[in-house]
């Protein structure tokens, strides 16, 4: 005969659902942790490439930094600035040669009404535009006004700028002592 017996106070619970519970949670944890590890790893594979990357452009850009030093250093020398002077003087004197004299003259000829003449005439190219720089003696107000208009209406020049008008008389220059009124002027040529 088999009898059961309990000495004990507290009668024994079961804890086999804690337990099974706990393992089931346990587990749960573990397969996150694996997926999480994982998950990580291949971030920071990945994130490897990218940081190899960015540190060989940073190191281009520190080799190209100290290259612009040198060659800052070099382009303000004595020598160099001679030598870009120098060039500038010469491409001046190209532009100078390239200008098409003859042409500005006939366009300005059929421009002048009567009673103007062109006392000086200054060309300067710029962005691939000649801007020139006229004074102009006028012998009465009529053909002053007549002249700009001309200008104003032409198809060769473009932009009047008119810089100053003054009487001759009142200037005292002899150059326009003919000339009741001498214009200062700037206009765009086309060519």
């Amino acid at each position: 005969m088999n009898l059961r017996l309990n000495f004990a106070t507290a009668p024994q619970t079961n804890n086999r659902p804690f337990v099974a519970g706990s393992l089931l949670g346990g587990a749960a944890a573990l397969i996150a942790l694996v997926l999480l590890a994982n998950a990580a790893y291949s971030s920071w594979r990945s994130q490897r490439t990218l940081r190899a990357e960015t540190s060989a452009l940073e190191a281009q850009i520190r080799t190209s930094g100290v290259q612009q030093q040198r060659l800052a250093v070099y382009f303000r020398g004595e020598q160099t600035q001679r030598t870009l002077e120098r060039s500038e003087f010469l491409n001046s004197l190209i532009d100078e040669r390239s200008f098409p004299w003859t042409k500005i003259f006939t366009d300005l000829e059929q421009t002048l009404p009567p009673g103007v003449r062109v006392l000086s005439i200054s060309p300067k190219l710029n962005s691939g535009r000649a801007e020139v720089t006229l004074q102009v003696g006028a012998q009465t107000g009529a053909s002053e006004v007549q002249f700009l208009k001309a200008m104003e209406n032409s198809k060769v020049f473009s932009g009047l700028v008119v810089k100053d008008i003054k009487q001759a008389k009142e200037s005292g220059q002899a150059a326009g002592a003919q000339d009741a009124f001498l214009i200062d002027l700037t206009v765009w040529y086309s060519t």
